[in-house]
Formats: C-alpha cells, structure tokens, sequence
C-alpha cells in the first residue's frame, strides 16, 4: 500500500518562549509527514532551587496519538525551551520505545537533549569504537553516537565538545540539541537534510521545514548553512540574531537531496532556500516539455495526479502542455482516503482485489472515453503503480500515459531516506528498460524524467548543489561497507 520512499525524520526547537512545549507539539505536526512512527517531547524548566530539569514525554504513534491530553502540557511538558522530534526508522527496532528521540543525557557539564534528522554513514564504526572504549549504549539508533562523542570529550566548553563530535560523524544531519541555557541547530557540511530557523514573538526556534513555522504564524529567518552550528542563548533571543560558527575548516560541495522538492517537503515548505511547490510546478513544466501526450484522435487530454504529493507537478504539467497548444484539462480522477490508519489489516481471501481501492477511488464520469496522463512523483517497486493502473482501466479510459517527475530509481539511500532493497526497486528488476516497465504496469506510455532534465527544473540553484544517488548511484559521501548490511539510523 505504501510504495514511496520514506523520510527519516522532522525536527523542532524553540528557545525562551511561553508555551514551547505546546509550539513545538504543533510544529510536530505539520512535520507528521516526515515520520509517523514515533515522536516526542523535550521541555526545560527550573525547580525551586533554579536547578535546571529536562521533561520527557515520547511514545510510538501519531503526533495527535501521543500527545492527546492537555495535562501533558499543564503537568509534564513545563517550561519555556522545547525540542521535538518524529521519528520513522529505515531498519529495524522502529517498535522499540528506547529508540524513541529526542534522546537525553545528564553527564558533567550538565544536561543534554538531541534530535536528528539524517543518517550517519560512519554510525557503526564510531559506534564499535565507543564500545570498545567503555561506552554503553541504550538503543540502536546513530543519534546515541553523538551523544556520546559529546559526552566523553575531554574539552571545557560544551559547544566545542559538540563541534568535535560532529567532526567526527559523517553522512547526513540535521540536528537541534537542547542543553541547561541554550538552543544548538547544526547542519553537515553537505546540507543534506533541510533546517532553518524562524522567530515567534521575540523567541527564535529551529526546525526541518517552515510549515512548522507557518502553523505557529512563526517569521522565517534564514536556513541553517551546511557545515554552520547556531547558537541560540538570552542573548541572542534579545538581539534576534543567531550566534553562527563553522564546525568545519574548510567548505565542502552542497548535496542536497534533491527528493526533498520532488517528493518529502510539504509543498507549502520554503527548503534549501527556495519554495518547494515552484520546484514542483517546474518539474511538471519540464516533464511536459521534453515528456507530452497525445491523444490519437486529438481530442482533449485529461491530465490527473496521484494524490497528494503529485498534486503540483501535475499542475505543472497540464499548464505547460496549454501552453505547447495541447488541448487538454487538469482533473481530479482520483480520489484519496484520508482516513485509513497509519496500519491497518486487510483480512480474508480479498484482501489482494482490495488493494488500491481501500486508499483510491476513481471518478468515473471524468476518466471514462478520455486519454489519460497520469502524474507521480516516483515509482519505486512499483506494486501500487499496478495497481492504480488496473484500477483506472475499471473507468474504461481511452488510453493511460503513465508520466514520473523524477528519474528511475536505481539504488537506496544511505543519507535519511528509506528505499527498498537494490534488488526490489522496479528499474533495476527490468534492468531501467522504460518499456519493459511500461508493459509490466500495463500503460500506453511510460516516461520519466532524466536525471538532466530532473536537474534543469531545480531553478535558483546550481545543478551541481544536488545529491541525485538514488538515481545515478554515485555517492557524495563515501559509504561504510557495513552500512549495506546493518546500519544504525534513527
């Protein structure tokens, strides 16, 4: 049912504000996109003797599952400094509530508190290291590595500590870090993941994407640079500037993962510093310029989308096919349900008919007799692209043109993302032959985006600032043969 690509995480911290647990739950929120699994909350408070005190509440589920009683906020979630963080695991232990972020730590500089969106390539080898040094470890997740990085330091100051653990981890991060009197954001030095920061109200916060700031009417700043550590105190909450140190001594190539605009971000999310619905409508454009359908009789084309994430490619599409004089009409064909559950059982001998149709419904009346361009976003194993297929032909179209606003995907990602296995993506099992493909998903057409052309839609950057692995399998960061086999992500 669920045949796209996962993003590990979201995350969010806000630094001396009333309510910053309560704006942090619904910062959570409008970043439930980013991982359904698991989530939680960390707030600051002092006790009676100003000794500072980290609140802890986390839980598998959903956002609105875990945190659905205003007592936590009244009672437990106390204080004036939050960070928050959903979860989804790429391998394995995603049940087990140790693995649940952000994770906390009480060592001699005082307490700790960290979320982290990314994956960390060099993760296991750091971690093998620290066990052989004596550290003991209470999950499987990478994030406990910089923890203890930053915990057995051997440096005075607690920002030089964290500039050293990160120094030491590779791969993809971004990540907030709550200690006794301050807010930390930091970014690898490719820039990855997303995160930027915002202000509300006189207090500054650090989060994923600005749809977390757009729901707490929070003013966005400017994004965390790749490779820069913001430092966020009293002062700088008085001031409205960020504190900002390179953790690095020298710059490094941006890799942003360019499926962030083609698939993660929510399109209202401004990321890598530019709107991710233009990035999607001018995907859609390309796609229709290099990739247009016909209809054999020249009537008009329907064009739709596989709801939600290609709602703006498609978009795209149809109002660049207008433009190339294609009689056509963008349409609403398909209908999704919003309200099936994060699992859910199919029971008896039905449940392969079911299938699609438990999330999708056709209109008829629209799709009957008319050539059809179907839009998405990506195909990756390509069971619900069959599905959906088979699906459309019970509306009895004329014709089907399956159209993908990305590349074929031929190899996972090791930098936060969750893609099936090499052997289970669908264009290596026909080894990337369009046709093949096109003949196993039963369209009339099938075309996808080049990586070229993927590229030339991504406006207001350079073509060489984007990760593209996934689709060429060649790697920015270098990766640990180990990570292939048993990696240790959050």
């Amino acid at each position: 049912m669920n045949d796209k690509p996962k993003c590990n995480c979201g995350v969010f911290g806000i630094f001396d504000a009333k309510d910053a647990a309560l704006t942090t739950y619904y910062g959570l929120l409008s970043l439930q996109h980013r991982g359904q699994e698991a989530a939680g909350i960390v707030s600051l408070s002092y006790n009676q003797k100003s000794k500072p005190i980290f609140n802890v509440h986390r839980n598998l589920g959903l956002v609105s599952e875990i945190f659905n009683d205003d007592k936590i906020f009244e009672n437990v979630l106390v204080g004036s400094s939050a960070i928050g963080h959903n979860r989804y695991s790429t391998t394995g232990s995603s049940d087990s509530s140790k693995n649940i972020q952000p994770f906390t730590v009480n060592y001699r500089m005082g307490n700790l508190a960290i979320a982290h969106n990314g994956n960390l390539t060099n993760a296991k080898e750091l971690r093998e290291e620290l066990v052989n040094d004596g550290a003991i470890f209470q999950t499987t997740s990478d994030t406990e590595v910089i923890l203890h990085l930053i915990a057995r330091s051997k440096l005075d100051n607690q920002i030089d500590q964290i500039k050293e653990a990160l120094q030491k981890v590779e791969g993809a991060f971004s990540i907030v870090i709550l200690t006794n009197d301050k807010l930390i954001g930091a970014r690898d030095p490719h820039g990855f993941r997303p995160l930027c920061v915002g202000k509300i109200n006189g207090s500054l916060v650090v989060t994923s994407e600005t749809c977390a700031l757009d729901i707490n009417s929070a003013q966005y700043v400017r994004d965390v640079e790749p490779g820069e550590m913001v430092i966020i105190d009293n002062e700088a909450n008085s001031s409205g500037i960020v504190k900002s140190i390179n953790i690095y001594q020298k710059t490094f190539p941006k890799k942003h993962c360019v499926f962030e605009y083609i698939y993660f971000s929510r399109p209202d999310s401004r990321v890598f510093g530019a709107n991710v619905d233009k990035m999607r409508r001018k995907l859609g454009k390309v796609l229709a310029e290099k990739h247009p359908a016909v209809d054999k009789d020249g009537d008009k084309i329907i064009v739709i989308s596989v709801p939600d994430s290609s709602n703006t490619a498609a978009i795209g599409y149809q109002t660049q096919l207008a433009k190339q004089g294609v009689s056509s009409k963008l349409e609403i064909g398909l209908i999704r349900s919003h309200y099936i559950g994060r699992t859910f059982i199919l029971p008896g001998q039905r449940a392969r008919e079911i299938g699609v149709k438990i999330k999708f419904n056709t209109v008829k009346g629209v799709l009957e007799n008319k050539t059809v361009v179907l839009i998405d976003d990506s195909i990756v194993r390509g069971t619900t692209s069959k599905q959906l297929v088979k699906l459309l032909r019970e509306a009895n179209p004329k014709a089907i043109h399956l159209r993908i606003s990305s590349p074929p995907i031929i190899s996972p990602c090791y930098y936060g993302m969750d893609f099936p296995s090499k052997e289970e993506l669908i264009a290596n099992k026909f080894n990337v032959d369009i046709e093949a493909i096109r003949k196993y998903l039963d369209v009339d057409t099938l075309e996808y985006l080049t990586i070229d052309e993927m590229l030339e839609a991504m406006v207001d950057h350079q073509p060489d600032n984007f990760c593209t692995a996934c689709f060429s399998g060649i790697y920015p960061v270098a990766i640990n043969k180990l990570i292939t086999k048993n990696v240790y992500e959050d």
